[in-house]
């Protein structure tokens, strides 16, 4: 059996965070994942400056596509606004796996079918044995279902369901679009560059809003694309679209259970107005890890709900600065 202070399961960006603030303090931590990475991941991948800072990202040395915007096109009805505010673009089958060849942690593939408390620690499958357990596997995580479903249960209406697609595209508009509530949307649409000649679009919405609606997403996904044709944003291409579903934020009462804690999509913990999950997964991969490490709790009150306030006072800061801008810059 294998033995370690600390086991995470998940290797997304949550759990490759909190083990490498883990191997950071000296702690023995391995990462179990189902997959092995690099893995296909559904995602815009659009990530903030703020996760570029608490990963202590060193983006001169990224090895992997890397696009930044120096404002966002937000559309909203006949409303287009240009938003300054520096973001980010990757790809996250690289990215996930570049984080998590970087936590240093050794790395199982291993389906987790199911945890047991022993003697003070946690045995996995009768093959993995430890005294910290974390469950960063998103949605369907099996440490959330294990031990925190009852006490902490989804909020259905937090729900998101998304359709996206990302593919090789020569696209010739190389800023970050959204728009918000077409076809009666309760959401928004994407349009996300790639460097190294890549695109991702998707839309998304809260599930229950669309259900009272009458909506599918599967239709607004087609009305969407029908737009980016007609703006000519993007023509001739034969989508491969997949639909998933996670959670917003809602009331997260639990996320310790004696040795166990859950992070990022495992906790439901995307903004509540972007569904913006990288930067709130980072940033309790972080807390956990130093509760582990020091002894101190750290409650999750504080970690991002909204992203758009981020992104508006950046632009206000530097509208006030008079700094200029010049178009998206691409690795």
């Amino acid at each position: 059996m294998h033995e370690f202070e600390v086991a995470i399961v998940g290797g997304g960006p949550a759990g490759s965070t909190c083990a490498w603030k883990l191997r950071q303090a000296g702690i023995d931590v391995a990462v179990l994942d189902r997959e092995t990475f690099p893995r296909t991941k559904l995602c815009a991948g659009w990530i903030t400056p703020k996760v570029i800072e608490d990963l202590e990202f060193d983006i001169s040395v990224y090895p992997h596509s890397f696009m930044s915007f120096r404002h966002l096109d937000v559309h909203c009805w006949r409303t287009h606004l240009k938003i300054p505010s520096v973001q980010h673009s990757i790809r996250r089958w690289e990215f996930d796996k570049y984080l998590l060849e970087r936590s240093g942690a050794p790395i199982y593939q291993h389906y987790v079918k199911h945890i047991r408390q022993e003697d003070g620690a946690y045995i996995i499958d009768n093959e993995f044995r430890c005294r910290y357990l974390v469950g960063a596997a998103g949605t369907k995580c099996p440490v959330y279902r294990e031990f925190f479903r009852a006490a902490n249960p989804r909020a259905r209406q937090m729900q998101i369901v998304a359709y996206e697609h990302e593919f090789p595209y020569d696209w010739t508009d190389e800023h970050c679009h959204l728009w918000f509530f077409g076809e009666r949307l309760p959401g928004y649409s994407w349009y996300v560059p790639k460097a190294n000649g890549h695109l991702n679009v998707g839309i998304g919405g809260m599930a229950t809003k669309l259900k009272s609606r009458g909506k599918e997403i599967k239709t607004l996904w087609q009305h969407f694309i029908e737009r980016l044709d007609n703006q000519g944003k993007v023509r001739n291409v034969d989508y491969q679209a997949t639909g998933y579903s996670y959670y917003l934020r809602g009331n997260v009462d639990v996320v310790r259970n004696a040795n166990a804690f859950i992070i990022g999509d495992a906790a439901g913990l995307a903004t509540r107005d972007m569904g913006e999950g990288i930067g709130p997964a980072v940033e309790t991969g972080l807390l956990v890890a130093d509760t582990i490490a020091t002894g101190h709790d750290h409650a999750f009150d504080g970690v991002t709900r909204l992203s758009m306030p981020g992104i508006l006072k950046q632009g206000l800061g530097q509208v006030f600065s008079g700094r200029r801008f010049r178009s998206a810059e691409v690795r």
